[in-house]
């Protein structure tokens, strides 16, 4: 198969670029239009393959525009990318316009050959698949969707941007595990890191709150979501993060249980008898805050911690300490650090995780105001008081359009000026 090149991608004028991010039973899309980098819709289609499959539509331009659902089976992710296309070309914003310039996929693993976004032949796709060992939960998705999206519009640049990318710039020395060399390299055994586009977009935009160029700032960015990571960022440069051979190392997740002692595994497989799939179910899907106190909802165990309940109480303690040594750790690893910076749902939305987690870090130059952390917005904010040496602020994530932004960039040259995403 022939690669769209640059200039065959689409017609000048093309500005479109639909986002997609395939997970195993579900789709999520945003159409955005990159002559201004609006979105024109976004959608969500779950529990695919189920009797119960159901989309959710949302244009955002229009007069009347409103949400749309449909609920009943969607058999496969083609069908699902079917059913998406439906419901954009009801808004007049059809796969088939000319003025799509461009499809960005999501894709969780690129291992150390993908160090930034490309576009998807043959050979590609084939590297994506033999990386299929190291994210066997998240790249077959990925895949998924890219050859269905492939076959729908085969004529159109389908780009790859990778969650692993932006930590390609860690140095050996905090990529590798201690283990025998010849064993790791043979099976790819190292630190990757994910959710690299949001530390990308977060890293850059709060740079941009202090008013300085992220060549000049060191940051750690911590992401607080269902899934959890942080990020020591030098000059725009990963040079740290708390994920590794799989998104399971490091901060204590919603259901995952980040780091622990490699030996549970071995104990839980003789004391136990534990085969290997039910420890993997175990620290995945088991652990985190949902194995500590039985929700993973933040808001739920706030609500049960100021009811008395003890099991949530431990649970957020456990949460927050992790966050502090990472904080502590990072602020080691960068020597000078000019902001610490929330992120995700849980780190837009929390004001105790974010007061918290910095309470007691005085000596490393950190506090939150507490008026200023109360605050609820959508926009990026300081949440330290002006004599603070190190900043902290809350900016929110838009890991859609760091891909679309990522995507337009390598499809669309020479179609004139376009509003960078640092702007």
């Amino acid at each position: 198969m022939t690669t769209p090149t640059t200039e065959d991608s689409a017609a000048a004028g093309a500005y479109r670029v639909l986002v997609l991010n395939s997970g195993s039973s579900s789709v999520k899309y945003q159409l955005l239009d990159m002559s201004d980098r609006t979105r024109l819709a976004v959608g969500l289609v779950e529990r695919i393959g189920e009797k119960t499959s159901r989309l959710v539509h949302t244009p955002l331009v229009g007069v009347g525009a409103e949400r749309r659902e449909r609920t009943g089976p969607i058999a496969d992710h083609e069908a699902a990318l079917k059913a998406a296309a439906e419901e954009l070309a009801a808004d007049g914003l059809g796969l088939d316009s000319p003025q799509l310039a461009a499809i960005g996929h999501r894709v969780v693993h690129g291992g150390l050959r993908f160090t930034e976004p490309v576009v998807i032949d043959d050979e590609v796709l084939k590297e994506i698949e033999r990386l299929v060992p190291v994210a066997p939960l998240h790249n077959p998705a990925n895949i998924t969707g890219i050859r269905t999206a492939r076959a729908l519009r085969p004529d159109l640049p389908q780009v790859a941007v990778f969650d692993t990318a932006f930590h390609t710039t860690m140095p050996e020395y905090a990529a590798r595990y201690a283990i025998d060399t010849e064993t790791a390299d043979a099976h790819r055994i190292r630190r990757y890191g994910f959710h690299g586009t949001s530390h990308a977009y977060v890293s850059r935009k709060a740079a941009e709150l202090l008013g300085r160029t992220p060549e000049e700032v060191n940051v750690i960015v911590l992401h607080l979501g269902n899934g959890a990571s942080a990020s020591a960022v030098a000059g725009g440069r990963c040079v740290e993060t708390s994920m590794g051979l799989t998104p399971l190392e490091g901060l204590v997740m919603g259901t995952r249980s980040g780091d622990v002692d490699p030996a549970v595994t071995f104990h839980l497989m003789r004391v136990a008898g534990m085969s290997a799939d039910e420890i993997d179910a175990l620290l995945n899907k088991k652990s985190g805050l949902v194995g500590l106190c039985g929700d993973n909802d933040m808001r739920e165990i706030r609500r049960r911690i100021d009811e008395g309940d003890a099991r949530a109480a431990l649970a957020f303690d456990i949460y927050v300490h992790r966050l502090k040594k990472y904080i502590g750790a990072y602020s080691a690893v960068l020597g000078r650090v000019d902001a610490v910076v929330f992120t995700a749902g849980v780190g837009e939305n929390s004001a105790p995780v974010r007061e918290a987690a910095v309470a007691g870090l005085e000596e490393l130059g950190l506090a939150v105001d507490a008026d200023l952390n109360a605050v609820r917005s959508d926009e990026p904010r300081l949440i330290s008081p002006n004599y603070a040496r190190v900043a902290v602020a809350v900016v929110p994530t838009d890991e859609e359009l760091e891909i679309a932004d990522q995507t337009f960039a390598l499809v669309g040259r020479d179609r004139g000026p376009v509003v960078r995403a640092d702007n």
